[in-house]
């Protein structure tokens, strides 16, 4: 019998971490039915951080919230509730911006001017009214590059134009933006506040947030140049703030919010692992088995399917939805892609639980013995 460890990211744009997991434990299963699976799907601040945090943490409670979405409409979005520990009896909330104000929300559309973070800031406002004594933020797959206006405003913060009238929602406000009044803030909770990405970006210039993540947002050179020019007038009001520094442009400028906030940035993927036990569940696993959407020769620097080759080194296989020619695969023990294995990349994306429980019968039968 063996010990494997299931800890996909999610399949962006099909299927979350959790039902990738899933599917690959079916699939595993059914090749051999007595191995003890261990299901720990991961995350690294984007799209499915609570998914995968829900699965592995027991006792885990969503709360539910009403938010203003990305596109100004209610959305119905949650958060979790993590279970009391000893020293922060309330618990620790998890947030997730891309459940409150993700561009996933917003299906093919794209607002770059008027999606706003505003909604995240109204379920971590929500958070806190539950009395909890920690955050921990997630800020990836943003809709919009408001530099996190949306978000600290509904946290008390207060922007104006050179009348004194609040800035309109979304990057568009950032074109008249004269003050910024942190004043009314709300206090970080007790234990603070720690939030989750694998963006290294600077919030200004060629690698800033607009020039680096805006024209998947929906802007065009013309309009990169304006967003990027209305962030450095949002900066340049709150100087107690790097512009500069690692993460600052994560979320469309959420990072530089938050961090005027007090919050601290650190490396998602880790967080979520040690959040999840995925560590010491991957140290006494005969096989881990990872994965993501696409595996490129990006995903080596800091994305989750390396992060989980370094916990097993040697012993973790690698599933992803389409692995590209110019990927270093070598720390793993074997690769698999949805994309060979359906033929095509229309038939992997069409039904991707099938082709990840095909992998998961394909892996079983090489890897365990």
């Amino acid at each position: 019998m063996s010990r494997v460890v299931l800890a996909p990211d999610s399949f962006k744009g099909t299927l979350p971490a959790a039902a990738a997991a899933r599917a690959l434990a079916e699939g595993w299963r059914e090749a051999r039915p007595h191995d003890e699976l261990v299901l720990r799907p991961m995350a690294d601040g984007g799209e499915g951080t609570l998914d995968a945090v829900a699965t592995s943490v027991r006792g885990a409670e969503r709360i539910p919230v009403a938010v203003t979405g990305p596109d100004g409409e209610r959305v119905a979005a949650s958060w979790l509730l993590l279970p009391p520990a000893p020293d922060a009896p309330v618990g620790t909330a998890v947030v997730e911006l891309a459940n409150t104000s993700g561009i996933e929300l917003l299906g093919a559309r794209r607002l770059p001017w008027s999606a706003s973070t505003a909604g995240f800031g109204q379920a971590i406002a929500a958070a806190l009214d539950a009395g909890v004594t920690r955050l921990i933020l997630g800020i990836g797959s943003s809709a919009s590059t408001d530099g996190g206006v949306g978000m600290l405003t509904a946290l008390g913060a207060r922007f104006t134009d050179a009348s004194g009238d609040p800035v309109a929602p979304g990057a568009a406000g950032l074109d008249t933006v004269a003050a910024a009044d942190l004043t009314g803030l709300r206090a970080l909770p007790a234990a603070g506040a720690v939030v989750l990405t694998d963006v290294t970006n600077p919030l200004l210039g060629a690698q800033g947030a607009a020039a680096v993540f805006g024209p998947q947002k929906g802007l065009d050179d013309a309009g990169v140049a304006r967003a990027d020019a209305g962030l450095a007038r949002l900066s340049a009001l709150v100087p107690s703030v790097d512009p500069a520094a690692p993460g600052m442009g994560a979320a469309g400028g959420t990072g530089w919010a938050l961090a005027a906030w007090g919050a601290q940035l650190v490396p998602g993927a880790r967080h979520v692992a040690d959040l999840t036990g995925l560590p010491a569940a991957a140290a006494t696993a005969d096989v881990v088995v990872t994965g993501e959407g696409a595996y490129d020769a990006q995903s080596a620097a800091g994305k989750v399917p390396a992060f989980v080759a370094s916990l097993a080194p040697g012993r973790t296989a690698l599933v992803a939805g389409r692995v590209a020619a110019d990927a270093d695969t070598s720390a793993f023990a074997a690769s698999l892609s949805l994309t060979d294995l359906a033929g095509s990349s229309a038939a992997a994306l069409a039904d991707p639980a099938r082709w990840l429980h095909e992998a998961g019968v394909r892996l079983a039968r090489t890897l365990a013995g």
